[in-house]
């Protein structure tokens, strides 16, 4: 037999989309379920960045969906452009007066499954959505199975795909296989080790031998990367011949201090694509996060675009579903893909700038080396850069204007 549940609100993914979604939501007193394939365990363990805009920042603190953001996150005032063998700061601070936080995005999930858990939410972990269905009715449902395998239908007045880049609920909303798609013909192979911090700041290094970015996780743990042929095996390359490579490909021609080595106890090879769903929206059924776009890590816009879908489709909901008032939702994929397409452009721009294609020639590689020169010395270039990677303004969630 199939279970059926009522709810308002079917959210699919307790990734940061669905489950802040669910926070605001439950603020206006609006009932929702989360249904989420993986464990509780699976997801606070799986280790993700996170590099958090302000206005970000400011909807997880204000709204209390995470207090700890604000203490136990590290702001950054800036980061290092390096190239040609000297580093140029971009100082966000004096620049556009915005900063953002290294705060993975691990860590964020920690906070908002406290959080909604303490409130009562519905949370469901290890349930397996199959499909949406009824997508232009006025009771969309959830077709799944429950941790334990059992067929189960949760009915809705509207259901929201959060569920990440292998969509289920994508099937309902856009054509399948249409949508805008960009595949870069390079990869990161990633690492963390076990030690401090080699710089207060992320340095993203162009060299001839291909991009580097120097991040961190922990005062303990350094996240560090390398551009790659996508097809690399990660286990290829000894500890050594990682180590001499980024030291290699971040030096300095003015002496700057060397990497801090430690023990790598993690390695992954990170596979760069962009993609826009087509459709963002159809009926009550809607798209938000990485189901619906997905952007190369570069420009730090995975998890921001995704909370600025929130605010958005938290407005409209609260407008429909209290309200009986469907213009905002109407307007949700037109507004949502002005921000998602400006996102893009930043992404791939940062990309390009900093990365080496395997066919680039001479030309190509001078070419670069005049557009980095560009935005770090002229203050208007280098404003532009700022304001993009700090995030462009948010229309606040309603209970935090």
């Amino acid at each position: 037999m199939t279970e059926t549940i009522r709810t308002r609100v079917a959210i699919i993914g307790a990734g940061p989309a669905g489950l802040l979604l669910s926070h605001l939501l439950a603020d206006a007193g609006i009932e929702s379920i989360v249904i989420e394939q993986r464990t509780r365990d699976e997801i606070e363990h799986t280790i993700r960045a996170g590099i958090l805009e302000q206005g970000t920042v400011e909807v997880l603190s204000r709204s209390g969906a995470s207090d700890r953001v604000l203490t136990a996150g590290n702001r950054h005032e800036g980061i290092e452009l390096r190239f040609a063998g000297e580093g140029h700061r971009i100082d966000f601070a004096a620049l556009v007066g915005r900063a953002v936080w290294l705060y993975p995005q691990h860590e964020v999930l920690k906070d908002l499954i406290t959080v909604r858990l303490a409130a009562g939410q519905d949370l469901r972990f290890g349930v397996t959505a199959e499909r949406v269905d009824g997508a232009e009715t006025s009771r969309p449902r959830v077709i799944g199975r429950d941790a334990e395998g059992r067929a189960i239908q949760i009915e809705a007045d509207f259901v929201v795909g959060a569920d990440g880049s292998r969509s289920v609920a994508r099937a309902a909303v856009s054509a399948p296989g249409t949508g805008y798609f960009r595949e870069y013909p390079f990869a990161w192979f990633g690492i963390l080790c076990e030690a401090p911090p080699s710089s207060d700041e992320l340095i993203y290094s162009n060299s001839p031998a291909g991009f580097a970015l120097i991040s961190q996780r922990s005062p303990e743990i350094q996240r560090m990367y390398l551009q790659c042929d996508p097809d690399l095996d990660p286990n290829s390359m000894s500890d050594r011949q990682i180590w001499d490579d980024l030291q290699a490909r971040v030096a300095s021609d003015t002496g700057g201090p060397a990497l801090i080595e430690g023990p790598i106890f993690q390695r992954d090879v990170l596979r760069f694509r962009s993609f826009v769903a087509h459709d963002l929206l159809r009926g009550r059924v809607a798209l938000i996060g990485d189901a619906a776009h997905t952007v190369p890590p570069t420009g730090a816009k995975g998890m921001n675009l995704a909370i600025a879908d929130v605010v958005l489709l938290d407005r409209a909901l609260r407008a429909l579903l209290l309200e009986d008032d469907s213009r905002l939702l109407e307007a949700f994929p037109e507004t949502a893909l002005r921000r998602i397409w400006k996102a893009q452009h930043f992404s791939w721009w940062m990309t390009s700038m900093l990365h080496s294609t395997p066919d680039a020639s001479d030309f190509d590689r001078l070419r670069q080396l005049g557009e980095l020169r560009s935005v770090v010395e002229s203050e208007a270039g280098s404003r532009y850069l700022a304001e993009a990677y700090t995030g462009w303004p948010l229309a606040g969630p309603a209970e935090i204007e």
